[in-house]
């Protein structure tokens, strides 16, 4: 290629870089303005504030739970829609991406209209004394609606990439179904199943409008830390700024931890 011919690439590839960088700014620099408007003073006395541990620790007990439910549930569904090609898969995979495009505060009141007292399942559930909406259980069920389609749709694109000789050997030296899924498949997904898992925890632990909705905004009971920075917010702007601090961090714990295992794993 002559040099004439090749600038019309050295220029498209200086454009990508300038409009690489500026969505990295736009990325970063809302953090960065977070970061800078709080002091040590105000972390100290943001983490000593009454709303801040409850709602740490409500955000971590209820994203765990819903996260062990996904994975459980979502990993059968997403090696079947990985690995069938029939109409009823495309079908199935576009409803379970749907609370992807669905507002969180419409699939509140999709939760409210499906387990409220006066919801579809409100008759049978109050006859059993069980009540879901404004509790913990709330919180669970509104994570894993918001969050599970993350770690499906990352799983099933792992699972489209096992190799199916691989399996087939693992079967004629006498593995089971199962033994060849959990030691062949899994292993090889295992990346994307663990970067489909960071994706869905995150979701879970800065879901807010389907849990306002859905299970309200009771401190020490249905607050997580998302909603505990609504409430901050009105009390005092400095709090609301090292609680989002606080939710950033984690975030980014979880983050790098997961992009190391990746990275061990790759080397």
């Amino acid at each position: 290629m002559s040099r004439t011919d090749r600038r019309p690439l050295a220029v498209s590839s200086e454009l990508g870089r300038l409009f690489g960088v500026t969505l990295v700014g736009l990325l970063l620099l809302p953090l960065v303005a977070l970061a800078w408007s709080s002091s040590a003073a105000d972390l100290r006395a943001g983490v000593g504030h009454p709303l801040f541990a409850p709602a740490l620790g409500l955000s971590l007990r209820t994203t765990v739970v819903s996260l062990a439910i996904t994975v459980v549930l979502g990993t059968p569904l997403a090696w079947w829609l990985g690995t069938s090609s029939s109409a009823l898969s495309r079908v199935v995979a576009v409803l379970v991406d749907l609370p992807i495009v669905v507002p969180p505060a419409v699939m509140g009141v999709a939760l409210l209209q499906t387990f409220g007292r006066q919801g579809l399942l409100g008759p049978a559930l109050s006859s059993l004394s069980i009540q879901i909406p404004f509790t913990s259980a709330a919180v669970v069920l509104a994570q894993l609606v918001v969050a599970s389609p993350f770690f499906v749709q990352a799983a099933a694109n792992a699972f489209r990439k096992v190799d199916f000789d691989a399996m087939i050997v693992a079967r004629t030296l006498g593995a089971s179904r199962t033994e060849a899924f959990v030691r062949v498949a899994v292993p090889i997904a295992l990346p994307g199943l663990v970067a489909g898992t960071s994706l869905a925890w995150a979701r879970a632990l800065g879901e807010f409008g389907a849990t306002l909705l859905f299970a309200g905004n009771m401190t020490g009971k249905t607050q997580t830390m998302p909603l505990a920075i609504f409430s901050a917010l009105e009390l005092d702007v400095s709090l609301a700024v090292v609680f989002s601090l606080v939710l950033a961090g984690v975030g980014f714990v979880l983050l790098a931890a997961v992009r190391l295992a990746l990275w061990g794993r790759r080397s």
